[in-house]
């Protein structure tokens, strides 16, 4: 395969833009009015009430804009280490552990677990397999996590590979068997659109209206601003300050999430090696595109979109997209070039800088 290049390493990610700024460490003063939450009276909320925390292996922040209860904000922030103890696979006594330690031997899990699962194979299906939840192998061996990553030998990747196949995941009555020695399930590329749509509904359940969630980059916009205006969501120009923005959308209870090279890298003699890996080649896929950005009703449809579309590359992946309601996209090429999907510009108010 063609190896990627290190001077096309770009750090595109996702900003939030309140007021003249508003950063993921804080909040701003503002002048918009609307009505507190938690009364019945016209008391105007000046400023959002916000935290933010390292979770699910990244910095969480949390907004509310029509609510001063901070216990609310501590709650859905917890959520992020229950979903984490069920979902990741590097816990040892997480349910995708426990599912991976137990090849050909079913196991029986949450609802929680069990249901993403099927969201995941169901991205498995439609890519034909470009996006795949046994990827494990292959993650685990190229372990970008690590503070000293390296390319994995051609051999450990061949085998990786050839271990690798989401037909062999059988569920059935809230069980999991894999159907194949050294296989292995990561949920790495979908978990946290999920956990942002179940703190999202929390939120809800409690009152909360006008928020903003921030995981890592997978933004969720619940609602809209008190004041009726949309919440404004940027992505970031290459190598520029983290302010300066390629593009500003305003958005009304919508996710936005972004796959890209800029993510997760290494670079290894002057070669630079991205997270998102080919699982028929135990590679990083070489497209023609940098970045993927997916605007949906749903973080979870987002995440899954993000990483199918940055593999099937710019023609395909706006395919998909162009047949999928209610969901639109903004995916950026090699030579830093917008290409946005039918009917964005229609129904996403947009701003390129």
């Amino acid at each position: 395969m063609k190896k990627l290049s290190h001077r096309r390493r770009i750090t595109y990610s996702l900003i939030l833009v309140f007021c003249m700024t508003f950063l993921f460490s804080g909040c701003s003063k503002n002048n918009e009015s609307g009505s507190n939450g938690n009364s019945d009276t016209a008391e105007v909320q000046t400023t959002p009430i916000s935290k933010s925390a390292f979770k699910l292996n990244t910095i969480v922040f949390i907004a509310l804009y029509d609510s001063t209860d901070e216990s609310i904000i501590d709650e859905a922030l917890e959520l992020c280490d229950y979903y984490e103890n069920l979902l990741s696979r590097t816990i040892a006594t997480s349910e995708i552990s426990k599912i991976n330690e137990s090849a050909l031997i079913p196991v029986t899990v949450s609802e929680d677990t069990y249901g993403l699962l099927e969201k995941g194979l169901y991205y498995s299906r439609l890519s034909n397999g470009a996006f795949d939840i046994t990827v494990e192998p292959l993650t685990s061996l190229w372990n970008f996590s690590s503070s000293s990553p390296k390319v994995p030998p051609a051999s450990d990747i061949e085998l990786a590979v050839s271990e690798i196949d989401y037909e062999k995941v059988l569920l059935e009555n809230r069980t999991v068997t894999l159907e194949k020695e050294g296989m292995g399930i990561d949920l790495g590329a979908i978990a946290k659109g999920y956990v942002a749509d179940k703190i999202k509904e929390f939120l809800l359940s409690k009152g909360v209206n006008s928020a903003m969630i921030n995981l890592g980059g997978n933004v969720l916009c619940v609602g809209e601003k008190p004041d009726g205006s949309a919440f404004k969501v940027g992505i970031q120009k290459p190598f520029e300050n983290r302010n300066e923005t390629i593009a500003v959308m305003e958005l009304t209870d919508k996710s936005v999430v972004s796959s890209g090279i800029y993510e997760r890298y290494f670079v290894e003699d002057g070669i630079s090696y991205h997270h998102i890996l080919n699982p028929s080649t135990g590679y990083p896929y070489n497209t023609d595109l940098v970045s993927v950005t997916i605007i949906s009703d749903h973080s979870t449809d987002g995440d899954g979109l993000s990483t199918v579309c940055f593999a099937l590359g710019l023609e395909k992946g706006l395919e998909l997209i162009n047949s999928l309601e209610d969901t639109y996209a903004v995916f950026i090429t090699s030579d830093y070039e917008l290409h946005y999907s039918e009917g964005f510009k229609e129904n996403i108010p947009t701003i390129e800088q």
